[in-house]
């Protein structure tokens, strides 16, 4: 059975209130999720805002009209949780769970990718995640996040460069 068969299954289930039909889906997106809030806030807090938002699906799950978009419904949820919780902070987390180590050059030419990923917005984070992470399309990505594809383009162009800016300009340090 495919996992959007088994979610299927387990999220009809959770709608008639079977909690352990709920906990199953949980653990089954749980390492995504975390992955996901991981590269928005600070990876202590990447675990509080996938519970938190999990507590929160489970209480509206009855606002699910389609089973089969549970995915990318949850997907939603932490996203926006995630990105409430690092604008509340007004500065951004380093990124532990995927920052990438410096590579090995000269000094002078290392870059420190996880220093350049938190001068980015929380949404820019976001999408480059459900981008180089996930794998997700623009239209995925728009879906998971609420926003129109084209947003997810413009938020993407503008991490981009961003990133560019950064690493060339020396803004690197912080």
């Amino acid at each position: 059975m495919s996992t959007v068969d088994n979610d299927f299954a387990l999220v009809r289930r959770a709608m008639d209130g079977d909690r352990g039909a709920f906990s199953d889906l949980a653990a089954a997106h749980w390492r995504r999720l975390l992955a996901l809030a991981r590269s928005i806030v600070a990876d202590l807090e990447a675990e509080d805002v996938v519970q938190d938002a999990l507590i929160k699906a489970w209480k509206k799950l009855g606002s699910l009209r389609e089973p089969k978009a549970f995915s990318a419904w949850l997907t939603r949820i932490v996203a926006n949780a995630a990105v409430a919780r690092a604008r509340r902070r007004r500065f951004f987390e380093p990124i532990d769970g995927i920052a990438v180590a410096a590579v090995e050059a000269p000094v002078d030419l290392r870059i420190d990718v996880g220093k350049l990923l938190r001068k980015l917005a929380p949404r820019q984070r976001a999408v480059l995640h459900l981008t180089a992470v996930e794998g997700y399309t623009d239209r995925e990505i728009a879906e998971a996040l609420g926003i129109s594809s084209s947003s997810v383009r413009v938020h993407r162009l503008r991490a981009r460069r961003r990133l560019a800016e950064l690493n060339r300009g020396g803004e690197n340090d912080e």
